[in-house]
């Protein structure tokens, strides 16, 4: 019998708002879903969302939402099906109170990915960016429109899955 343990997928997770949403008139975007479920999904994609996030789950990866917002599990779920995609797990502003603050007195972070064990989160807050160095958990500032994002987070994922491999 094989007794070698595998190390777990890595976890990446993505902020929503002004991350994998974004403005139509400052960001390149997916297509509009159309009618009538653009009236119900009114959120436009970052350009090019469903294409890294598969790439990213076939490379390995588990990828989540973990956002502040307080958006329901299956609203997230069901907008990003339509486009393709399929999270491997989501962390809401209801969960994270749930069970990341729950009944401690200090007020924490608004996320806490290695709460989760995610290795890698990608938000636009620069605010959490610094709290990843204080809390433990490593971050990927994604803020202005950039054509290049999808090859820089693949970049990122890449070298930290390096470094967790290391003896």
């Amino acid at each position: 019998m094989n007794n070698k343990t595998y190390p777990q997928k890595m976890r990446i997770s993505f902020d929503l708002d002004e991350v994998l949403f974004v403005n139509p008139k400052t960001h390149k975007t997916e297509r509009p879903l159309i009618f009538p479920l653009n009236r119900f999904f009114i959120e436009r994609l970052r350009l090019g969302t469903p294409e890294l996030i598969n790439r990213l789950q076939e490379l390995g990866y588990e990828v989540w939402v973990y956002t502040s917002s307080f958006r329901s599990e299956r609203y997230i779920r069901r907008l990003f099906r339509l486009y393709g995609v399929k999270f491997d797990g989501i962390v809401n502003a209801t969960r994270h109170l749930r069970e990341v603050q729950r009944d401690n007195k200090t007020i924490l972070p608004q996320k806490l990915p290695n709460r989760y064990r995610i290795s890698l989160h990608i938000d636009d807050e620069t605010i959490i960016c610094t709290l990843g160095r204080q809390y433990g958990f490593k971050t990927y500032q994604l803020d202005a429109e950039d054509d290049d994002w999808k090859e820089k987070i693949i970049a990122r994922a890449d070298e930290i899955r390096k470094m967790e491999l290391r003896p």
